[in-house]
């Protein structure tokens, strides 16, 4: 019997950090589990720990000594009473060794198999695994290369080509060959990043199909072979190979694109007895063919997308086929409703280069109003590090169409404050009065070229008045307990100038 059918998830320890930590501790509330933070130092008051019903420091902020390291996840698991682990995406989810440690200590692992991890986890051989499948795959290499392999194998099917790490991820260990005089220093390059990301430096090689769309198909399996689609997200708005924007459906293709997709996913995944939440990439030329690219093997970032058109909750599927080993529905249990975005806000600048922003928010507003939905775990004063990854909210919205969402997107997106430091905000407003973009023409190269073009807007007023309310609060703060106005006398705010909130009224008072 599998780890995960010992039906033992009662009390769930969640090995990651920041929004998705947030989220699934929030679905482990709703179905009356307890939930386990772990955090490093610098997380120690961060929002998942606090809603936690309890949290185990795992050591200093560098990954490798705290969220990477299995075996003080176990220990922390053991420590507090824990029977499973829920990974997340990142840190260990699509790691076949940690998946085998947990099970290994008798505890659940909320995902897929250590087997089925591993054989896609191996982009080579999950290549292979989707031809087996009747699956199309991109013409390339049958395995990793040598310099004079990689020569043949890009003199046979054409430049440009891709060197992409045999197991790799997140769009790490790629490179984009359109001279072959570069080829073998490209090579050498793209082995050593897959080295030190991965752990392996074996590179393949595979045509670059361009333009091409990202389409991706979430998927759900039992891990006995029995798997179920819930549909594709767009996600060929991308920067360095790393997606920006998600939506479902896709605006790019049609009925039978979309079912001979879902049905090529199933097939891909049902092969290995894939468990838990999951999906199958493709790439779609120009043409309409489609080419299986790879397996993300854990709960996606943007799989809110697809939880607003299908009315599903991913997290609770996760848990039921934990606690099972069976699918919590079938394929027919659902039918697309509308049209759902995602914007990633990163703590980047998209203006200069997506260059990485760090500093302390010293001033949050969150949007709201109908089927807007904001994933996060950031407060004011959160201080946005180095160490993780720049990922600091998802902004997710429904319409009953497409237009409705883009609007209501770029209206949630412009109430939306971060400040303190730079983000991806921004994108959203710019991209919503974008012809191209409303009309969906755009592939995976469309949007670096498209934001290098561009500059940052102005501040809107409301944003000028957050920072004016944050620098008013920080001056009041700074009095401490005297005020404006102690010390006797209807001068005082006079002698030590008016109340930074007096300020701002007039100020707003005169129009600014």
């Amino acid at each position: 019997m599998s780890a995960a059918s010992t039906g033992q998830t009662g009390t769930v320890l969640v090995a990651n950090r920041g929004e998705i930590a947030v989220r699934v501790i929030r679905a482990l509330r709703e179905t009356g589990r307890r939930a386990v933070a772990v955090y490093s130092e610098v997380d120690r008051d961060a929002l998942h720990v606090r809603l936690a019903d309890a949290a185990v420091c795992l050591g200093p902020p560098a990954p490798g000594q705290s969220y990477l390291d299995v075996d003080k996840l176990i220990a922390a698991a053991r420590r507090t009473g824990a029977t499973a682990i829920h990974p997340g995406y990142g840190f260990v989810s699509e790691r076949a060794e940690a998946a085998r440690k947990v099970e290994e200590a008798g505890l659940v692992w909320i995902g897929p198999t250590p087997q089925a991890t591993a054989l896609l986890g191996d982009k080579v051989e999950a290549r292979a695994i989707a031809r087996a499948a009747g699956v199309p795959v991109i013409p390339g290499s049958d395995g990793a290369v040598s310099a004079a392999d990689a020569r043949r194998v890009a003199e046979a099917i054409g430049l440009p080509v891709l060197l992409k790490a045999a197991g790799g991820g997140g769009g790490k260990g790629i490179r984009i060959v359109r001279d072959a005089a570069t080829l073998e220093g490209d090579l050498a390059r793209a082995a050593a990043e897959a080295q030190a990301a991965f752990g392996t430096d074996a590179v393949y090689v595979e045509r670059c199909v361009s333009p091409a769309r990202h389409i991706e198909v979430q998927v759900l399996g039992d891990g006995c072979g029995g798997a179920v689609h819930l549909g594709e997200r767009e996600c060929s708005l991308q920067r360095r190979q790393q997606k920006v924007v998600e939506e479902s459906p896709s605006p790019s293709i049609g009925p039978d694109l979309r079912r001979r997709l879902g049905e090529a996913a199933v097939a891909v995944v049902s092969r290995v007895q894939y468990r838990g939440a999951g999906t199958v990439e493709f790439l779609v030329d120009e043409a309409g063919g489609f080419y299986f690219l790879e397996v993300n093997a854990r709960l996606q970032v943007e799989h809110p997308v697809t939880e607003l058109v299908t009315g599903l909750d991913l997290v609770r599927a996760q848990l039921d086929v934990a606690e099972t080993g069976r699918l919590p529905f079938g394929q027919d249990a659902w039918a697309p409703r509308g049209h759902a975005l995602e914007l990633r806000v990163n703590a980047e600048d998209p203006f200069a280069g997506y260059s990485p922003s760090v500093g302390r928010v010293t001033g949050l507003q969150l949007p709201g109003g109908p089927f807007v939905r904001v994933e996060t775990a950031l407060e004011e004063g959160t201080e946005v590090t180095p160490y993780y990854d720049s990922l600091l909210a998802k902004l997710c919205v429904w319409g009953r169409t497409r237009d409705e969402a883009v609007e209501r997107w770029a209206a949630a997106a412009a109430a939306f404050r971060i400040a303190g430091v730079r983000t991806t905000l921004p994108l959203a407003g710019l991209l919503a009065a974008d012809p191209d973009f409303r009309a969906g023409r755009f592939h995976t190269e469309w949007l670096g070229p498209w934001t290098a073009a561009r500059s940052a807007p102005a501040p809107a007023d409301a944003e000028v008045e957050l920072a004016a309310v944050t620098a008013a609060l920080a001056a009041h703060r700074g009095r401490g307990a005297e005020g404006p106005s102690s010390g006797g006398g209807g001068d005082g705010g006079a002698r030590r100038g008016a109340s930074p909130w007096v300020l701002l009224g007039r100020r707003a008072a005169l129009g600014g």
